[in-house]
């Protein structure tokens, strides 16, 4: 089965932007959602992705942040940026197993993706999250 595209090229493209200090993560990840069609704006830590975040002139359908981040976490990431737009959307990876981290709340639009995760499974997760209506307006940025 061959992965297509997503969203198919007569739609506009979602703007992703990840946050992951780990460089080889980083890259790899932003190199499946690029391939799969995504505008991808990667961050090193939680205070670049929040300047990146207000400096956006484009709207960001999704914030996918690692939980474990030098300084503030993932969570606290998430804390700042709801502060700024209640209606952002989440997807929170962890190579940790910590049942706390892996409770999804889809009414708080907060999404939960254990590492390591393939290629298929990482496009899965945000495919689901799309269709599930959660990002029928992305969050508008404040700045």
């Amino acid at each position: 089965m061959t992965l297509q595209p997503y969203p198919p090229a007569n739609h506009p493209r979602p703007t992703i932007l990840l946050v992951e200090d780990e460089p080889f993560v980083r890259d790899a990840t932003c190199g499946i959602l690029q391939h799969a069609g995504f505008e991808v704006l990667p961050a090193i830590d939680a205070p670049d992705a929040m300047t990146i975040y207000q400096a956006s002139h484009r709207p960001i359908a999704l914030v996918m942040t690692d939980m474990v981040l030098p300084g503030r976490s993932g969570l606290q990431l998430a804390h700042d940026l709801r502060q700024l737009s209640p209606e952002v959307v989440l997807l929170v990876t962890s190579g940790y197993t910590n049942p706390e981290y892996e409770v999804e709340a889809p009414d708080s639009r907060t999404y939960f993706l254990a590492k390591p995760y393939s290629r298929r499974t990482l496009l899965d997760k945000i495919e689901k999250i799309l269709r599930a209506g959660s990002l029928a307006k992305p969050a508008a940025q404040a700045g």
